[in-house]
């Protein structure tokens, strides 16, 4: 169990070129539910890199990882 007084070490991000910061064990998901969007309407590039879908939960964040995120936006 954690203590009051211990501190959540923090990552440094990229996120679509702006700084941000999260906490240490954070997945691509969790960055997600942060950021509140569906993953199911968005595509998202780590490092260059295209995640599948199927990897949000499994892909750690790591310090200085740059990640871009595309929403998918429906109209007529």
């Amino acid at each position: 169990m954690r203590n009051m007084n211990d501190t959540v070490e923090m990552l440094a991000l990229t996120v679509n070129g702006e700084a941000m910061s999260v906490p240490q064990g954070t997945t691509l998901a969790g960055l997600l539910a942060l950021m509140e969007l569906d993953r199911r309407k968005v595509a998202v590039e780590r490092n260059l890199e295209i995640v599948p879908r199927s990897l949000y939960e499994a892909t750690p964040l790591a310090a200085r990882d740059a990640i871009e995120i595309v929403h998918f936006v429906g109209g007529g």
